[in-house]
């Protein structure tokens, strides 16, 4: 573990996406920082995570079935308890509109997939200010 990211060492992320290999990118990735990370498949499987956990921040993908990354992003923020939680989007296409469409729903910042490991630690970075 390189020292300049030794402020990642324990921070609680969770990342949510339906896809099996995103998840396992992004958890390798950030184990590799030190970071304890959880996953979620949906929406409705990070609600309860979130609970649980308590996570420091959420990646979370925009197209997912049941409960879309939108959704669950204006969950989170709606929850007095999680809504300080920093929400990053992830999505395939890099569009202004879900770019704006994101930001109306509280997400602090958006990563176009496929992320690199310096964007994924540089929004953490950004939005957790160790």
């Amino acid at each position: 573990m390189s020292d300049e990211n030794a402020n990642l060492k324990g921070l609680k992320v969770l990342v949510i996406d339906d896809s099996k290999t995103i998840r396992r990118t992004a958890e390798t990735l950030l184990a590799k920082e030190g970071c304890e990370v959880f996953t979620a498949i949906d929406g409705f499987d990070a609600l309860a995570k979130i609970a649980d956990h308590q996570p420091d921040i959420v990646f979370v993908d925009i197209m997912m079935p049941r409960l879309d990354g939108y959704q669950t992003c204006a969950l989170i923020k709606h929850n007095k308890v999680f809504r300080t939680i920093p929400v990053i989007m992830l999505s395939s296409k890099d569009g202004l509109f879900d770019r704006a469409r994101g930001r109306i729903v509280g997400s602090e910042h958006y990563l176009t997939k496929p992320f690199t490991k310096e964007e994924l630690l540089g929004a953490i970075e950004t939005h957790i200010g160790r």
